[in-house]
């Protein structure tokens, strides 16, 4: 009697495991076939002299030590961590800032945070086109604008000492899915550390300086990794701003992935873009490696 409940309580476990895998099935087929096929082929094309068409001919390192003697290499690379430089800091600093401004319930907030949310919904493609218009030299808005002022602007996508600058800006419009996210983070600071400070008498910057920032840190550091991987993957808006991927002016928006996909898609050097690939892989995990050991000394989880 014991062996037959164990046997058929065996086989109705055996049921609820397949039952699950067939359920979940689809996702394994997927990754199997999505995610982890061309991980490992990518990995394997990138010893290789590949072009989508014949076979591909093992090449060993050849490469990557390639790559260390193409001076576009450096220029996209250079180019990518000057405009991460660029763009990190001022998306956290501005998405902070206007956070902290729309983290209060005066009437008609909400139309301000809608507006700021906005571009953010706007396709890549559509707010590339729209700025093109925008940072025009000789009719663009802003330009324009700057010409009320008596004030010469310069030639914003025409000149590579503009070129990133004008890309910044562009970028930067788009802050309002970063000032969700520390809008959240502000909601869930305790309104008692607030009301203790001004009766130690804090005035408002002293409360931002020593209270909000250091409670807001996990949520910076979530941004910080977050726009760090980004801006090395950033491809759509400087793709078309650069003049369908060229990089124009003069290399100047030449950005990694845009080399990348050159290399792979243009001139259908499969093993050479594949090197690119994991190498741009290591950096970004030995970047977000330091930055997460940074952390322990800058982060404050409220201990």
């Amino acid at each position: 009697m014991n062996l037959a409940m164990e046997k058929t309580s065996r086989n109705y476990e055996r049921r609820k495991i397949l039952t699950g895998l067939a359920f979940i099935s689809p996702w394994i087929v997927g990754f199997f076939l999505f995610t982890l096929y061309p991980l490992l082929a990518s990995l394997y094309y990138s010893f290789t002299d590949f072009s989508l068409f014949g076979s591909p001919q093992w090449l060993g390192l050849e490469n990557y030590i390639r790559l260390f003697n193409d001076p576009k290499f450096f220029k996209s690379l250079s180019n990518t961590l000057i405009f991460a430089v660029m763009v990190v800091p001022a998306s956290i600093v501005i998405a902070l800032g206007l956070a902290i401004l729309l983290n209060n319930t005066l009437r008609g907030n909400t139309i301000f945070r809608t507006l700021v949310f906005m571009p953010t919904v706007v396709p890549a493609v559509a707010s590339a086109v729209i700025w093109i218009w925008i940072l025009n030299p000789q009719w663009g808005l802003l330009n324009g604008f700057l010409r009320l002022l008596n004030i010469q602007g310069p030639p914003w996508l025409s000149n590579p000492d503009w070129a990133k600058p004008a890309l910044l800006i562009i970028t930067l419009w788009m802050i309002g899915s970063d000032m969700i996210l520390y809008l959240a983070g502000l909601q869930e600071i305790p309104n008692d550390y607030y009301e203790s400070a001004a009766l130690d008498g804090a005035n408002s910057w002293q409360k931002t300086i020593h209270i909000t920032v250091p409670l807001l840190t996990p949520v910076m550091f979530f941004h910080l990794i977050n726009a760090f991987i980004w801006s090395f993957q950033y491809f759509s808006i400087p793709f078309i701003v650069g003049v369908e991927g060229r990089g124009k002016p003069a290399d100047s928006l030449l950005f990694y992935s845009i080399y990348l996909y050159q290399n792979g898609f243009r001139y259908l050097k499969m093993g050479y873009a594949s090197a690119m690939a994991w190498l741009l892989f290591l950096i970004v995990m030995a970047c977000t490696i330091l930055i997460f050991r940074s952390s322990k000394k800058w982060v404050n989880y409220g201990n």
